[in-house]
């Protein structure tokens, strides 16, 4: 397939493994552009390729606003500076979120394995002292 040929909504599907309810969807949001022909939408290549930044975005934790708003700023005319600056700063707090996530959820996952020895070694003591009655 070549840039400049149009992809219909299912092959946009197919090819992203999205449904048309999403793309639809991410058309509402102003986040895709395709072509309409009376019922029918065509994607360009400008669509696929922000559709998979949005994918990557979504997989990455951002927001649908703040994928908009990166993808607003490619048009800013400054050879995509100021989109990849501001991409670079939320991919930063984004990462230092989920390092602070996992740390939490380290922390959690351990506790709940200290409670479940516990609860272990409670049943066994209980269970033993049923059958020693």
């Amino acid at each position: 397939m070549s840039d400049d040929t149009t992809m219909t909504i299912r092959q946009m599907c197919d090819t992203y493994d999205v449904t048309p309810r999403t793309l639809r969807f991410y058309e509402a949001k102003e986040l895709l552009f395709p072509i309409r022909q009376g019922t029918k939408r065509l994607f360009t290549r400008r669509d696929r390729a922000r559709l998979k930044l949005i994918l990557r975005g979504k997989r990455f934790g951002f927001s649908l606003e703040e994928i908009r708003q990166l993808l607003d700023l490619y048009d800013v005319g400054d050879q995509q500076a100021t989109q990849l600056a501001k991409t670079y700063e939320l991919a930063k707090h984004r990462l230092d979120d989920m390092v602070h996530q996992r740390e939490e959820l380290d922390e959690a996952i351990d506790d709940l394995k200290k409670q479940l020895e516990w609860g272990a070694k409670r049943l066994e003591e209980l269970h033993a002292k049923s059958a020693a009655e």
